[in-house]
């Protein structure tokens, strides 16, 4: 039995948060459905000071939905979301779910090739994209099956008089449109408004069950190439619930969340595109974080929830002091996808006079399965205890069968109604990640003391973690060693002053080649999204290797390291 399996962390909960949360009966539709009928009048989106209501997004919903259906969208389909944060991207998302379809969320960012190989393993033929980044979608093979490609101009969902602006025969302006859309509809692509402007599904049309795959979100796992966690309807309305446990000072209906954080990343699309609509509020949409315009939307409609990570709260806490503005309203933030520094909590709260804390989860827990309560039992520097309805384990890394005790090292496993039902189409991998049990083995290496709080250890994955997105080392030293310079390489993450991990690589250069970094850079851009393109390379004679000659990562770590020491001690 585990050492943990009466919740000692209980006692730790803030005033209010129950120890488990009701049994999950509706679909992301259903909850969806309830804040519009409750919320009809009030504000659900805005966007550069644009605003939908409920009651308007449920109609728009509803046409998309006819729209997609029209396409030829049925149940079980897959349909891929290519976009950044925008109402079309709400929509959508819903849109897809109320024809019992499944969304699978895409980094706009990615490029070709990395396009390429989530759509050869989920077989989506409909896609939603970012009318920039249309042309690369069509370009892909032929024999993936995309069918019809749907292309999105967000500067559509802006105010008139922005779009205007938008247009002036200036270079500011020429320049802040040509990083929101191409201004034209690529040759084979279906228009959003074609789709936006037909005419309702019919009620009677059956949606989803609750138990029905909603969204495959792409991550690297515990392990290797990125690939489709399976998050049912029941899995992401159970962490929406969860969330809103949590936080029992929420109101509902009058709650403003800022949706800075990525809504194709797990994070993003829970705390904004299903939290945020369960609580009937406002949620203010950014298609990137920009200080300026988070500063701008402050000064009309004040956030009061700040889910984000911790450099946008350094960032924005700087850029209000500098610029006077005010964060006094945002009373709760919640930090994630990376350790969030004491400092950057002391910041955060002198500046808003509201509560930071951190949390903890993965895309294989839909993502939130741990977090510091909201009150005085918090432990900076822990990421928390577990969330209503999330049980806890501490195991032999080598042996989960064994459990560890307080205070002693070992991986965390985590079992609750947020765990995820597997990987598509990978089903060792599954074997390997979800216990029959129903328990997830998280390869991260923790201790837990005696009330049940979790400070992490270490990663037994060796994932990197950069700005909130993990990356596999295998990926980026597959795109590393196809440049002809580069016969071998390592890639790690190093800890960075923001609380995350900086992409690093060692190489082994071909014989006769020179290092050349920016060549190297410029060769893995071609290959990679930006966050996953090394900032340090470094060439190096040879890579430390185990006896069956696997290379060892965490030496190549350690030496980069010291290399490090070596140079400041100099």
């Amino acid at each position: 039995m585990s050492a943990f399996a009466d919740r000692p962390w209980l006692s730790s909960y803030a005033p209010g948060v129950p120890a488990d949360i009701p049994e999950v009966d509706e679909t992301l539709v259903e909850m969806l459905d309830g804040a519009v009928r409750r919320h009809r009048k009030a504000v659900a989106l805005e966007f550069f000071g644009e605003t939908t209501t409920y009651a308007e997004l449920g109609e728009a919903i509803e046409r998309v939905a006819g729209g997609l259906r029209r396409l030829g969208v049925d149940r079980g389909d897959r349909v891929a979301i290519v976009l950044p944060n925008c109402p079309q991207h709400v929509i959508a998302f819903y849109a897809v779910l109320r024809l019992g379809a499944i969304v699978v969320e895409h980094n706009p960012l990615y490029t070709e090739r990395e396009l390429r190989h989530q759509f050869e393993d989920h077989g989506a033929a409909v896609a939603i994209v970012w009318d920039k980044v249309v042309p690369t979608v069509l370009d892909l093979p032929s024999d993936l099956g995309v069918a019809r490609v749907v292309s999105v101009d967000l500067t559509r969902a802006m105010p008139l008089r922005t779009r205007i602006a938008l247009r002036l025969p200036i270079a500011k302006a020429r320049s802040s449109r040509a990083a929101l859309t191409t201004g034209v509809l690529a040759s084979g692509a279906v228009d959003w408004s074609d789709v936006a402007d037909a005419r309702p599904i019919r009620r009677s049309h059956a949606g989803p069950e609750v138990d029905d795959v909603a969204v495959l979100q792409y991550t690297s796992g515990t392990t290797g190439r990125p690939k489709g966690a399976i998050l049912t309807h029941r899995n992401l309305r159970a962490n929406a619930a969860q969330g809103e446990a949590w936080v029992p000072g929420l109101e509902r209906g009058r709650e403003v969340v800022y949706a800075v954080l990525p809504m194709f990343h797990a994070y993003g699309l829970t705390l904004c595109a299903t939290f945020a609509m369960s609580m009937g509020a406002r949620l203010v949409l950014f298609p990137r974080f920009d200080p300026a315009l988070v500063l701008q939307a402050m000064r009309s409609a004040p956030a009061t929830f700040l889910p984000a990570v911790p450099p946008i709260y350094e960032r924005l806490a700087a850029a209000a002091a500098e610029r006077r503005v005010s964060l006094g309203s945002i009373r709760f933030a919640i930090s994630g996808a990376m350790s969030l520094p004491v400092a950057t909590v002391e910041t955060w709260e002198r500046a808003t006079g509201g509560l930071l804390i951190e949390g903890y989860g993965m895309t294989e827990t839909s993502p939130v399965a741990i977090g510091n309560p909201l009150g005085p039992s918090r432990r900076p520097g822990a990421v928390g205890v577990p969330f209503p309805s999330t049980e806890l384990r501490v195991v032999d890394p080598d042996e989960p069968t064994v459990d560890r005790g307080p205070g002693e090292e070992g991986e965390l496993l985590l079992r609750g109604p947020q765990v995820f039902q597997g990987y598509w189409n990978r089903p060792e991998e599954t074997r390997e990640t979800l216990l029959d049990d129903g328990w997830l083995r998280t390869g991260d290496l923790v201790r837990v003391d005696a009330d049940g709080f979790v400070t992490i250890v270490d990663r037994r994955k060796e994932l990197i973690i950069t700005g909130g997105f993990n990356v596999a080392p295998s990926e980026v030293e597959e795109a590393l060693v196809a440049h002809p310079d580069v016969a071998e390489a390592a890639v790690v993450g190093l800890p960075s002053r923001s609380g995350g991990e900086t992409v690093a690589a060692a190489v082994v250069l071909a014989p006769g080649a020179e290092l050349d970094v920016e060549a190297i850079r410029e060769h893995g851009r071609s290959r990679l999204a930006a966050y996953k393109v090394p900032r340090r390379i470094v060439a190096v004679d040879d890579l430390p290797r185990s006896l069956i000659g696997k290379v060892l990562r965490r030496e190549v770590r350690e030496a980069l390291l010291a290399s490090d020491g070596e140079s400041q001690g100099a």
